[in-house]
């Protein structure tokens, strides 16, 4: 309850800030002085609307989603010796960082994992078949502990709140900018011409780029804390072996692109837009850490 309410009154924070700042630089007047009527404090309130009703959604649907576009199986009642050996090490290391248990489950891939969930006394974290198949217990205990540490870390509500405070900012400033064209340059008086339909349309598009950019920055940052909490979890030498593992395999497995920010393993087609660190690096922060501690 605490992260919703520091959700929305980050929400509420930025509106003001924005809203605050227009006022100070004196934009309403620059903009009324050029023929720009916008009502910028209601198109501030649109832009939260849309910009978090979509992040929002995602956060509540998380674990749904991922159940379904995974073909998660949960494991209620252990079947096998790996299933219960799955449900006690999950348990004892969500009882280590005082979270509820996670629901557990399995779904078919290659190698790699993934937590998700609204918050994190109701969160999901899944294994892949073929993390199983490639792992020994050891790696295995790493990796759910990389993922417990992102569950105990509230990360995919903060990825949530980020994604939502980008958002605003996209289709603010893109309104903004198609408002401009549409009464500077082609001096459309009343409503909006075509021009303003579609400069929002490519300014979002560019602007949402440039966003993403931000979003992935925040993901490989908690990337490189979620290992330092699996490394605490169950060992340094563990979650290094895990990280090796992958390192080592020949074909990454890469989880869809709805799910990726939340996995073990994953990286975009440049390193500004890959949800992931390199695995290189990961290895390197943890015998870093390894060695201070020595």
């Amino acid at each position: 309850m605490l992260r919703i309410l520091l959700f929305l009154g980050t929400n509420i924070a930025v509106i003001a800030l924005i809203s605050v700042t227009f006022r100070l630089l004196g934009l309403d007047g620059i903009l009324a002085s050029n023929g720009v009527n916008l009502d910028l404090n209601a198109l501030l309130i649109y832009s939260a609307v849309i910009g978090f009703s979509g992040s929002l959604i995602s956060l509540f649907m998380s674990k749904f989603m991922a159940k379904k576009s995974m073909g998660v199986h949960l494991i209620e009642q252990p079947q096998t010796p790996d299933e219960a050996w799955l449900i006690n090490t999950v348990q004892r290391q969500a009882d280590a960082v005082g979270i509820k248990m996670p629901e557990v489950g399995i779904f078919e891939a290659g190698p790699n994992a993934f937590a998700t969930g609204w918050n994190k006394n109701d969160a999901l974290v899944a294994v892949s078949t073929g993390l199983l198949q490639t792992m020994n217990h050891d790696e295995v205990e790493a990796v759910l502990a990389h993922e417990i540490s992102h569950v105990a870390n509230g990360d995919m509500v903060t990825l949530a709140l980020i994604q939502g405070v980008v958002n605003t900012f996209v289709v603010f400033f893109s309104r903004v900018i198609g408002h401009i064209v549409d009464r500077v340059v082609f001096k459309v008086e009343r409503g909006h011409g075509p021009a303003f339909f579609i400069v929002s349309l490519v300014a979002q598009f560019v602007l949402g780029i440039l966003a993403s950019m931000i979003v992935m920055w925040f993901s490989r940052w908690r990337e490189y804390r979620a290992d330092a909490g699996g490394g605490a979890l169950a060992g340094n030498h563990k979650m290094i072996s895990a990280l090796r593992r992958l390192k080592n395999a020949s074909d990454p497995h890469p989880l869809p692109d709805e799910m990726a920010a939340f996995g073990i393993s994953g990286a975009g087609l440049k390193e500004l837009f890959a949800s992931h660190p390199p695995l290189e690096d990961r290895i390197a922060a943890l015998q870093a850490a390894q060695a201070r501690s020595a």
